[in-house]
């Protein structure tokens, strides 16, 4: 039997996420409602109606529409929409690339604490998985020289999560890069969960699949995009790759289904009003989520860099895990304990829930922490 550990923020929020009114946990952009995404056209979803209207509740596309495909690739410079894959959200991603590539007794390396499929996922498929440790003190970066340390002749895969879930920390080309040159001198691949885009300046982003022949990226509509409803995420990797995954994908999933397909295309042709949209939300949250900071005496946090989740540390004197289940039956506010990322003391906090969620989710987390003064 294969065995895995329990799914820590999944966990959670199964459990709780719908029963705070306060809920300041998530790690997406406050999700868009079918009425804001039909008014994306500027014509009342006529333009996303009339594809639909147009189409049989069949399978449709087994790995994602022409179309689909070639609005993702063009997130990218130098994929093709062919080496695209549909995949069930980026979990289905994640799940897809791990389960086509490792197996009994590779050697895996993984930035830890980050999405936990990342690092438990090969371990249950039987590798020897290496912690990447991230570092507060060093704002929430790993060190390139423990890679250099971890790293073996027979290092298959390195997993990342950029930006980080639970931190909000991005790497950037000059970091990733070293990263790169050193699973080429032993030929591993990369693979990196991208769900998250900082939104300051986006253009700066630069993939794994952009850097590295053997990068693999993951990401989804879920997180940057606002729309985790359709459950619709993506592989971008190489033809060898690509082709490798297809195998594993027969079985893991049929396709995405007609509508959702549909609605994730519709989505990134007006990438750029999500993007807008989404981009002053999170601007303006993180600067009341930064003031918060400055005048909250028990918490602390390094700043995410306009992603929407971070990792603030909190001054109590009770165990996380507690204090997390005190103040959601005390206040009606839901955040992650750190413990779900193996991380006691600190707490998920999703900044971009909409702005009157956040204002007073802070202020009763503020009531909820100032009970042990």
């Amino acid at each position: 039997m294969v065995e895995i550990a329990p799914f820590g923020v999944e966990a959670w929020l199964n459990k709780w996420e719908k029963s705070a009114r306060y809920d300041i946990s998530q790690s997406t952009i406050a999700s868009l409602t079918m009425d804001e995404l039909m008014n994306l056209d500027g014509h009342h979803g006529a333009e996303f109606y009339e594809m639909l209207n147009a189409q049989k509740m069949n399978y449709g596309w087994i790995e994602g529409s022409p179309s689909f495909k070639n609005e993702v690739a063009k997130l990218y410079r130098h994929v093709d929409p062919h080496n695209i894959l549909q995949t069930n959200g980026a979990t289905g991603a994640n799940l897809l690339a791990l389960y086509s590539l490792v197996e009994p007794g590779d050697h895996v390396i993984a930035e830890y604490p980050s999405y936990q499929q990342l690092y438990d996922i090969p371990k249950s498929l039987g590798a020897t998985v290496d912690y990447w440790q991230i570092h507060e003190a060093a704002n929430w970066y790993p060190d390139i020289e423990e890679l250099k340390q971890l790293m073996r002749p027979d290092t298959k895969l390195i997993c990342l999560n950029n930006a980080n879930n639970p931190t909000g920390t991005v790497l950037d080309q000059e970091f990733l890069q070293q990263v790169v040159d050193l699973a080429a001198q032993v030929g591993a691949y990369i693979l990196v969960d991208e769900v998250y885009l900082p939104l300051d300046q986006p253009e700066k982003f630069v993939s794994i699949v952009d850097l590295y022949d053997k990068g693999i990226a993951t990401n989804s509509l879920s997180k940057t995009y606002s729309v985790p409803g359709i459950r619709i995420g993506w592989t971008a990797a190489n033809a060898e790759l690509t082709e490798r995954f297809r195998k594993y994908r027969d079985y893991t999933m049929i396709c995405g289904g007609v509508f959702n397909d549909l609605m994730a295309t519709y989505v990134l042709r007006h990438k750029k009003q999500v993007l807008a949209r989404n981009r002053k939300l999170v601007m303006s949250n993180l600067q009341i989520y930064q003031e918060w900071i400055a005048n909250e005496e028990r918490a602390s946090v390094v700043m995410p860099q306009a992603v929407s989740t971070s990792f603030p540390k909190l001054d109590v004197p009770v165990d996380i895990h507690q204090f997390c289940e005190q103040l959601l039956a005390d206040q009606d506010v839901l955040l992650v304990p750190g413990d779900a990322f193996d991380t006691p003391g600190h707490v998920r906090l999703g900044y971009c829930a909409p702005q009157a969620t956040l204002k007073e989710g802070l202020k009763r987390l503020s009531t909820a922490l100032h009970q042990y003064d």
